[in-house]
């Protein structure tokens, strides 16, 4: 889609919202240096003012963890958490048409900002959602909290996978957990209820120096040479394999992508040593020790001298049951058929937050409710349609409300 003529950057028509959600895009939460402390002072505003109860952990230092709370009637029955990020990805300013931290609104209503689909929508969403509920004197008799975490693009060791493991978190009682999905540029609506399990490689390969003008023996480079062969054979297999059958989507295979090279002094000198990284997401499917115990073969069959290490090793291969039996999927995917929402289901090809919330043992939804818009998280000219962000809003209000109102369960008493 072709952006428009900037339209008016806020006018007496512009819905509050929406408004809302600009201002929030316009906070700088970019790595390297995101602004946690503006972000999370905005967010602390904003709940205040719907009368939400505030609590700021700090995981580690300069990492809070900022939750929102909207009280239940029944405080023992277990919490619905709405999760989202407050960190977003780096920017290349001169392949953007608007400048990416100013939340421009285009003619056709189009918000270009970096996190306007990833997540910085989501997060607006749900305040919005509440705050229409509340408006409407609605009260449930379940809790629902709302998490802003920090430093979910850099694999959220420094927020989400401390803050499960700390009291505040376990304090929460959750019962069920909705966190960022992706767009989807047709009708339907992207549902994950699972993750591939992220592996970060560094294979190092040693051998035999010299001088570049012989033919030496035992080089780390042909070494090299044998195991970048092995693991990208097996790439084009799963790339092939995702091609021949329609049924399968990106998270239902492996994905390989070799990510860093390095080795060398100077032209002239064969290097003693040389590594190479590799990216690798493996769907629940997969048996992780068994495809460990393959990448362990390619590297010894590449010759001594060769060592794997794992930068990140993400075992935890927990699903969400999509069952109608299970009475969390019942009430999302009832309030979906209600609205006529086309739902796909699919495992989420790359990581988020929600695998730290299902190995702590609890079931999570990844679900942003854009569709008709292109994918466009940590590309170029990201932007969110302000009627989609809308209908959006509509849509957290209405699983809301079928959520916090599951009646006890047995577990419950």
């Amino acid at each position: 889609m072709a952006p428009g003529k900037p339209g008016k950057s806020t006018g007496a028509s512009e819905n509050p919202s929406v408004t809302l959600f600009r201002e929030y895009l316009r906070i700088d939460t970019v790595h390297p240096k995101p602004d946690y402390d503006a972000a999370v002072q905005f967010l602390e505003r904003v709940g205040t003012d719907l009368g939400l109860a505030c609590q700021k952990v700090e995981v580690c230092q300069g990492r809070v963890v900022l939750i929102l709370t909207w009280q239940g009637t029944n405080p023992r029955l277990r919490s619905i958490l709405l999760n989202s990020h407050t960190d977003v990805v780096p920017v290349f300013e001169e392949h953007w048409t608007y400048p990416p931290f100013e939340a421009v609104k285009d003619s056709q209503g189009n918000i270009y900002a970096r996190g306007a689909q990833d997540m910085k929508c989501v997060s607006i969403q749900y305040l919005e959602a509440i705050r229409r509920l509340k408006t409407e004197g609605k009260s449930f008799a379940r809790t629902i909290h709302l998490t802003f975490v920090p430093d979910e693009e850099v694999g959220g060791h420094k927020g989400m996978e401390m803050f499960v493991q700390r009291p505040e978190f376990k304090a929460l009682n959750v019962g069920f957990a909705m966190d960022e999905g992706l767009a989807s540029p047709s009708d339907t609506f992207s549902v994950f209820y699972g993750e591939r399990s992220p592996w970060w490689i560094k294979v190092k390969c040693t051998g035999s120096p010299g001088h570049g003008s012989r033919f030496i023996s035992n080089t780390a480079a042909e070494k090299m040479h044998k195991v970048i062969n092995s693991f990208l054979a097996f790439r084009e297999s799963e790339k092939q394999r995702l091609k021949s059958d329609s049924n399968l989507t990106l998270g239902d295979v492996t994905t390989l992508n070799m990510t860093m090279l390095e080795g060398g002094v100077s032209f002239n000198v064969v290097p003693s040593e040389m590594a190479v990284g590799f990216d690798i997401r493996i769907p629940p499917t997969m048996d992780l020790k068994a495809f460990e115990k393959q990448v362990t073969t390619w590297c010894r069959d590449a010759g001594e001298g060769v060592t794997c290490e794992f930068h990140q090793k993400c075992m935890d291969q927990h699903i969400t049951s999509t069952e109608e039996s299970d009475p969390w999927w019942k009430a999302f995917s009832g309030v979906c058929r209600d609205m006529k929402l086309q739902l796909k289901l699919e495992i989420f090809p790359a990581a988020t937050d929600s695998r730290y919330i299902r190995a702590a043992g609890h079931p999570a939804i990844g679900f942003s409710p854009m569709n008709r818009t292109p994918v466009l998280l940590h590309d170029h000219n990201e932007f969110l349609n302000e009627q989609i962000f809308l209908r959006g809003i509509e849509i957290y209000a209405r699983l809301l409300t079928a959520l916090a109102s599951v009646p006890p369960l047995p577990a419950e008493g």
